[in-house]
């Protein structure tokens, strides 16, 4: 362990793990229902659960001893009663560590080291390379784009809590801290009602007013003034939208929701620009500079304030006056509080009047048939395929309003052809814009791994379509080509996934080079390894030359959102090393990370066993039979988290295909068997090491950070993965066999990820974040057991068709995957 490691490591256990045991104590003392007594159980319960699982016992007979042992619970009512007492008290358990590590991010993190801006500044300086990154620069940014896919489990009122609470930790506010955890005991977790899509927007466009503004602001801030020499003509940093425009498999997503969330998004920065020339009146008091401020937070004032009143306000009407102010201040008042206007001024140059681009994504099957429809001269019925065509018209408006840069991508999912191109083109026009003024983007998502491997021809017989090649010149031929890692991970398990993409953006890559197009890769990420999350930035700089890293864009989707950009400090830190990535993968790594032809024979040989594998398991008869039955797969549409179905189509009965990624991935996570994120590895390794090619596998671990990076996140699966769970069914008659062959390949998986990275433990390379870990599922360990519990006694019951409490029973579980999922912060 580094120096630096075991300072987060003191750090994490002084500012989390202590802090944490002392106000857990203040729980108990709350004015609450029978609390100091639903504490002491808790204790008690968590003792059962760690001694039973040692002992080979299952969450039934954990329980069962609990009751005898240390309850006065005897009736079916009073067991449940009490443990739903429990779940909202771990509940609130994990609301007060994830408070305590967001409190302690900054002291807990080297936010000035490997990764940071300030690393970066030292680099180029000792390198020389100033002039190769002001070329960087001059095309290189990131975008973010946040999406409500439902993994935030968190309603608002919580999340807002986790805000303050973190605040008043940081400040050591006891009494402040004391008021938080009673607002925490009175607030409920449960949400009686689906969120709609505007309520969603307006969930997200918080974290934009009160975190992302802010960072982006300090970065920027950073650059201009560490490298003054540095000419900043495009943004950086951009962020990106999805609720209100992602209408995907989500039929609550209309055109006039779109065109609300595009309105509250330009009323919410123009907001806090107003919130900005208000704070700099009380400092800008000089002469000359007074009126034009004072004109100025009027003009924004009316367009917020005065309802119904959208002044033709542009983002050069705000730079105008501030640029005004600023030549006053430097030649009339020695730069006095020059950094303010720098600082308003470098934000609107970021967020314009759009804040985030807000784009629209539909299905191809949608697109296919409403052209089919009006080629063949119907009358178009159908409320999807109208609202099409109104979401086409929508964009128009939104240009007009918030900037072109407000709206101006339409993504289309499972593309799988140029006709899937050319079918929303055409619609484009058909709805009302012209051939060379269509000043929208149009991006092909390509996901399975049949569709990424088909994705480098498709594309090259798109670049040749001289209608599009037009379209194509008018967007400065710049195409944008998304690729999904959850789908890509259900449907061909980890290894295989990721190597898919990396081959096909490679792939594509070369195809955009010979056809003179600038190709940008806007990747589907979501929060654990399987769905494209983990060490996302370690991804981006193992890309190595044969890959487009002029941009980098990503997903941030729910649980991520508040996890890993939940605070300034958090948000800062996770952007600054998205920027370090895609910086220094072009600066400093001298094509190193580029994959030789040998190495990317391995990976290519290593995909396909362990994709073997993963497929063998996928067509075990009892696969989707034991994944519904064992886990809360069932119960995901019931938890109000979303306002998207958690399957596509309208069939009852539950298919694979139509299965979306989240409840799939989320649902392993629940029963701690995170097969997406690991399984197939560990049989790919064995097949090598029994050919005896091992050698050539250790090497490429040590050459290839893209390799050591795939592996780090599959140790972070396999770190969250607990089998003494649900390890009575090793021997259960349905369930066994397979059980059997997953828990066989987490332990083969495990024994040669550390047979390569030459340790005794899982993510000893990350301390800190191994030890967060293992505090999150001890905290979450009688959650999982109640889950666990209440799933066993509701199939018992339908299979021998007795008992009367199946909804008290499936209640349990759904609050039960509140707590398991916030703890794990990236598990779905």
């Amino acid at each position: 362990m580094s120096q630096v490691q075991h300072t987060g490591v003191s750090q994490f256990r002084d500012l989390v793990g202590l802090k944490f045991q002392l106000y857990n104590s203040l729980f108990t003392s709350l004015p609450f229902h029978r609390i100091e007594k639903t504490g002491m159980l808790l204790s008690l319960l968590l003792n059962e659960c760690e001694e039973g699982y040692k002992n080979g016992k299952s969450p039934g007979q954990i329980l069962d001893n609990f009751f005898d042992r240390s309850t006065h619970c005897r009736t079916a009512q009073e067991k449940t009663d009490l443990l739903f007492r429990i779940v909202q008290y771990v509940e609130r358990q994990v609301v007060l560590f994830d408070a305590l590590e967001d409190a302690a991010y900054r002291y807990v993190n080297d936010m000035a080291g490997p990764g940071s801006l300030k690393q970066l500044e030292s680099e180029v300086l000792s390198k020389n390379v100033i002039n190769a990154l002001q070329e960087k620069l001059d095309h290189f940014s990131i975008r973010l784009v946040l999406t409500a896919h439902p993994t935030q489990f968190y309603p608002g009122s919580v999340l807002g809590i986790i805000n303050d609470l973190a605040r008043a930790l940081s400040e050591n506010n006891t009494h402040q801290i004391n008021m938080f955890l009673q607002q925490l005991g009175k607030t409920p977790f449960l949400k009686k009602q689906k969120p709609t899509p505007f309520d969603e927007a307006i969930s997200l466009i918080w974290y934009l007013e009160n975190v992302f503004y802010f960072a982006a602001g300090k970065i920027i801030h950073f650059l201009r003034s560490h490298f003054s020499e540095l000419h900043l003509d495009q943004p950086l940093l951009e962020m990106g939208f999805w609720p209100g425009g992602d209408r995907d498999g989500n039929p609550h997503v209309k055109a006039e929701t779109t065109l609300r969330v595009a309105d509250s998004l330009r009323s919410s920065v123009i907001k806090c620009y107003y919130m900005e020339v208000r704070r700099m009146k009380r400092r800008l008091t000089f002469a000359g500079v007074e009126v034009i401020l004072s004109d100025l937070e009027k003009q924004l004032y009316d367009n917020i304030f005065i309802p119904g009143l959208r002044t033709p306000l542009t983002r050069e009407d705000i730079l105008k006056p501030l640029d005004q102010i600023r030549q006053i201040i430097v030649q009339e008042h020695n730069g006095l509080f020059l950094s303010l206007v720098d600082g308003l001024m470098n934000k609107v140059k970021l967020f314009g009047l759009h804040f985030a681009s807000l784009d629209i994504r539909q299905d191809s099957s949608i697109h296919r048939q409403l052209r089919k429809n009006l080629e063949e001269g119907k009358l178009i019925e159908d409320e999807i395929q109208k609202d099409t065509i109104e979401s086409m018209k929508a964009i128009r408006h939104i240009q007009e309003m918030n900037g072109e840069a407000g709206c101006h991508r339409y993504i289309i999912s499972h593309c799988t052809s140029v006709a899937d191109v050319m079918d929303v083109y055409q619609l484009f026009l058909h709805s009302g814009w012209k051939a060379g003024e269509l000043h929208v983007d149009i991006v092909p998502l390509f996901e399975t791994i049949e569709d990424l491997a088909n994705a480098p021809m498709i594309m090259k017989d798109l670049y040749s379509n001289e209608q599009y090649r037009s379209h194509l010149a008018g967007r400065k031929n710049k195409q944008t080509i998304m690729v999904g890692f959850s789908d890509g991970t259900k449907d061909g398990g980890y290894l295989m996934a990721n190597w898919s993409i990396y081959k096909s953006k490679e792939e594509l890559t070369s195809i955009s080079r010979l056809a003179d197009v600038d190709v940008v890769f806007f990747d589907g990420r979501g929060g654990p390894p399987a769905r494209g999350g983990g060490k996302t930035h370690r991804f981006y700089a193992s890309m190595g030359n044969e890959i487009s890293n002029k941009e980098i864009q990503l997903t941030i989707q729910g649980q991520t959102v508040s996890s890993n950009f939940g605070t300034i400090d958090a948000a800062q830190f996770n952007m600054e090393q998205l920027l370090n990535a895609g910086i220094s993968n072009e600066l400093f790594s001298s094509g190193q990370t580029t994959l030789d032809e040998e190495e990317k024979k391995l990976l290519a040989e290593l995909s396909e066993e362990s994709y073997k594998a993963y497929i063998e398991l996928k067509e075990h008869p009892e696969f989707l039979h034991y994944l519904s039955t064992v886990s809360p797969l069932n119960f995901y549409s019931e938890t109000n988290i979303g306002s998207r179905p958690a399957k596509r189509g309208g069939s009852r009965k539950l298919e694979l295909s139509d299965l979306r990624a989240i409840p799939f991935v989320g649902a392993w996570s629940q029963i701690k068997q995170n097969v997406t994120g690991f399984y197939g590895v560990g049989m790919a390794f064995r097949k090598f090491e029994q050919q005896g090619k091992f050698a050539d596998v250790k090497k490429l671990y040590g050459s290839s950070l893209f390799f050591r990076t795939l592996l780090d996140n599959c140790e972070m699966a396999l770190m969250k993965c607990y089998f003494p769970l649900t390890a009575h069914l090793a021997k259960d008659p349905r369930f066994g066999e397979i059980w059997n062959m997953i828990h066989e390949e987490f332990e083969l998986t495990k024994k040669y990820i550390l047979k390569l990275n030459g340790h005794s433990e899982l993510m000893a390379n990350y301390p800190v974040e191994q030890l967060s870990i293992q505090m999150r599922e001890r905290i979450v360990l009688p959650l999982l057991t109640i889950q666990q519990y209440a799933i066993t006694k509701l199939d018992e019951q339908e299979h021998q068709q007795v008992g009367s409490d199946h909804e008290v029973l499936s209640k349990l579980i759904i609050r039960s995957s509140f707590g398991i999922i916030n703890a794990g912060r990236n598990s779905a």
